[in-house]
């Protein structure tokens, strides 16, 4: 059924889903449209089909023969001529031993517990890809506003030119820097523009809607640090290692079972000539597992190499998990350190600067170029600053979603 919703939605048309959306709503489309999310929820549904069968016996055999049949002698070639000829129907079935089913169980268990981490690591990646290509697409838009601003701002700054140029207050050549200043602002919008197309498509790979657009505001970035710390053994890739040490137990206690014999009944009618009496076969076979020294304590001490492989490789990544949260959470300290001198010193020295070059301009005393600059580079601060808070915003993302989801 979810797969069949799932198809259901991808074919409705674009245009449901062409108005700009909340990260909340980039997120629940993500979690619906993304083909990632559907291969591994139908992994998980194969697991489940195959646990089915894992514990079952195996299917009876039937068996039909023709028994003792002359083929030298007098009756050579012959049915029936003597006592021996039979035409058998009969009947087998094999058992394997109750410690050999309980771990195909316990290994398909495994299976399953495998498929549904690996699909708890794919929704984890897919919600944090989304989670930053609106964030990137959100900031670059916001980004392209300050500089809309400013070349807004050029319309005034040209008038006057023009008329201290009438005036005879300016040199001709500076009627061309208000020019000069909007080509410098052309440059940078270009890069932001292909910047949104870049966060956009971004955005459309995982919720499906190509003209995707943001709406709204983003989380505020905040980390609870003791939160994450205390969750980290119940992160979606520690409990796919969790799942896969499970399976690879599962594996030794399987290899530990053939050292258990199987055994198979079998029954069988032999029917013969008319004048003789017809016959009826009952059997057991064993299996005699006498050389286990060379045959199943190998693979018994292989497997279990194996789940100590296992354990360690998850002891291993626990232990990178944790010194990337020491890494990130040091650089989301340093970036708010980045932002908050850029919001308190920054942006206000720049603007500062910017507002005296202008009114040394306006009274004469300074050159329009020199002027044009600093107002350039306030807003470059200001960009600069977008562009902090746009890293504070991915850190927080970063951090929340790939060390603080543990429930999905």
């Amino acid at each position: 059924m979810r797969l069949f919703f799932a198809a259901a939605v991808l074919a409705l048309p674009t245009a449901l889903h062409a108005e700009p959306m909340s990260l909340d709503d980039a997120l629940r489309l993500a979690e619906t449209r993304a083909p990632e999310l559907q291969a591994r929820e139908a992994g998980l549904d194969a697991a489940r089909s195959a646990a089915i069968a894992a514990d079952r016996l195996p299917d009876p055999k039937l068996n039909l023969a023709i028994q003792d049949f002359p083929v030298t002698g007098p009756d050579a070639g012959r049915f029936n001529r003597d006592d021996f000829t039979m035409q058998v129907i009969g009947v087998s079935q094999d058992f394997p031993n109750p410690a050999k089913r309980r771990a195909r169980a316990t290994r398909a268990q495994a299976d399953i517990g495998i498929a549904r981490a690996d699909e708890a690591v794919t929704a984890q990646d897919v919600r944090l890809a989304t989670a930053l290509a609106w964030v990137d697409l959100f900031y670059a838009k916001k980004r392209l506003k300050e500089l809309d601003l400013l070349d807004a701002g050029l319309g005034d700054l040209q008038a006057t030119v023009t008329a201290r140029l009438a005036s005879g207050a300016a040199r001709p050549a500076q009627a061309l820097e208000p020019d000069q200043l909007r080509a410098a602002i052309n440059d940078r919008r270009s890069a932001l523009a292909a910047e949104i197309a870049r966060a956009r498509a971004q955005l459309a790979r995982f919720t499906g809607d190509p003209v995707a657009d943001t709406a709204g505001d983003p989380p505020p970035p905040t980390v609870d640090e003791a939160t994450l710390r205390a969750g980290i053994d119940a992160l979606p890739r520690l409990r796919a290692l969790d799942a896969r040490t499970l399976a690879a137990d599962a594996e030794t206690g399987l290899a530990r079972a053939d050292k258990r014999p199987d055994w198979s009944v079998n029954a069988a009618y032999g029917r013969r000539e008319p004048n003789y009496g017809d016959l009826v076969t009952l059997g057991v076979t064993i299996d005699l597992p006498f050389f286990s020294k060379k045959r199943q304590d190998p693979k018994i001490a292989a497997r279990a190499s194996e789940a100590t492989r296992a354990r360690l490789d998850r002891e291993a990544a626990k232990r990178d998990i944790t010194a990337a949260l020491d890494a990130d959470l040091a650089d989301h300290r340093m970036h708010h350190e980045q932002l908050g001198n850029a919001r308190s010193r920054l942006v206000p020295l720049a603007k500062k600067r910017a507002e005296l070059d202008l009114a040394s301009y306006a009274a004469g005393k300074l050159d329009l170029g020199t002027a044009l600059l600093s107002t350039l580079a306030l807003v470059e601060a200001e960009v600069d600053a977008l562009a902090r808070e746009a890293e504070v915003a991915r850190d927080a993302i970063r951090i929340n979603y790939i060390y603080g989801e543990t429930g999905r």
